[in-house]
């Protein structure tokens, strides 16, 4: 791979001339807003390792903006040839937007490289996740006459079902490929997909970057884990119990994580409602975290807050099961939302929750005494509206 060029040279939270245009921010016209408490909002979990030397950021992701559409309080599943009402209904960034926004919400500083639409879909997306999140969008970049992917998600009998439609982004009009070489950052998420290999994870993990991965469905039935290259790459592999038993032909959860352990150095498998389970191939350990229950109101991007959570863990040199612990709560608290990226919690949610927790489960959380800041209330956090685009502030 060549050397890597044009770099961003800034800090996070600068403000800096990105490839899109200059232009007043919309963020008030396209989702709810409300004050963060500023003692929770606060709260960096991986403050006591940050020094001058550190990389610039702390998370870089790459992949493709939606703007989502939820429907949620649907009674059953649409029926053909009739019309459904749903009871809610929300809209937020959406697909890799997920991510970004729950990594940026429990404090690490995220560089996301997307796509955005030329259109009001993109406008609202880069506003919310730059504006209202603080997500780093400088390697971004807004494609003209290119419209703004979109999925549908309906919610219902505790599952989701999804249409979605767009066009894959046209390349770049110079040189050099997108997403450019990732800035210098302490870790990468990345999406495997079978017979496919993104040049920028092995650059990333060569400069440093530790690698964490989830996978797709495998469309193909193949599920062959040699068919996913840049798994060698990867410091940790998050799969849930299905994809995981799959790739690994074998019936139970925890065999599959034993045998992905095998493969990478951290095997992570998500197992709904009953929790996870973690191996780490390299000392041998075991982890088990049971989920915890709550009224779901939409589980869009439940999975993307976890690997958030789990990453953010591990960052902060937490022990394996802290690491799944805290991963299923911010999880949990996202499913009582509506939408992917805006359902995820950051610190004020997770303080409300761990100062109400029930008794039974203070053990096993014990380890955020250490992490909320003592006696703040949460305030109300940006979250999926109904609609984008008023004439007027709402």
């Amino acid at each position: 791979m060549p050397a890597c060029r044009n770099e961003p040279s800034h800090q996070p939270g600068e403000n800096t001339v990105t490839s899109r245009d200059s232009r007043t921010s919309r963020t008030s016209r396209g989702a709810a807003m409300g004050p963060l408490d500023s003692a929770a909002a606060a709260v960096d979990p991986l403050g006591p390792l940050r020094s001058p030397l550190e990389p610039g950021f702390d998370v870089y992701l790459t992949g493709t903006v939606f703007l989502d559409i939820i429907f949620t309080g649907l009674d059953s599943a649409p029926v053909r040839g009739t019309e459904s009402w749903a009871r809610g209904m929300g809209s937020s960034p959406g697909g890799v937007a997920n991510m970004a926004t729950a990594l940026s919400r429990l404090g690490l500083r995220t560089s996301l490289a997307a796509a955005f639409g030329d259109d009001h879909y993109g406008e609202y997306c880069w506003d919310a996740l730059e504006q209202g999140e603080g997500i780093d969008l400088s390697m971004s970049r807004t494609i003209p006459g290119w419209h703004s992917p979109v999925t549908v998600s309906m919610a219902y009998e505790g599952e989701r079902t999804m249409v979605s439609h767009g066009h894959e982004a046209p390349p770049p009009a110079g040189p050099g490929p997108f997403p450019q070489c990732p800035p210098r950052t302490r870790a990468a998420v990345a999406s495997l997909a079978q017979g496919r290999t993104e040049p920028w994870i092995a650059e990333a993990a060569r400069r440093g970057a530790r690698i964490f991965a989830d996978v797709g469905w495998d469309e193909s039935g193949r599920w062959d884990l040699g068919a996913l290259p840049d798994l060698e790459h990867c410091e940790a592999f998050l799969p849930n119990a299905g994809e995981a038993m799959r790739y690994t032909r074998t019936d139970c959860p925890r065999a599959a994580a034993r045998a992905l352990a095998e493969k990478v150095p951290v095997a992570v498998v998500t197992m709904g409602a009953e929790g996870s389970y973690a191996v780490d191939g390299r000392t041998g350990e075991t982890a088990e975290v049971p989920g915890i229950a709550v009224e779901e109101l939409d589980p869009t991007g439940a999975g993307d807050v976890y690997v958030a959570g789990f990453v953010t863990g591990t960052l902060a040199g937490w022990p394996l099961a802290d690491r799944l612990a805290f991963a299923g709560l911010t999880a949990a608290l996202s499913v009582q939302e509506f939408g992917g990226s805006l359902s995820a919690p950051g610190w004020p949610e997770v303080a409300h929750w761990w100062r109400t927790a029930p008794e039974a489960l203070r053990p096993r959380y014990g380890f955020l005494d250490a992490l909320v800041p003592p006696g703040a209330e949460p305030a109300s956090r940006r979250r999926a509206v109904p609609t984008i685009g008023f004439r007027h502030p709402v």
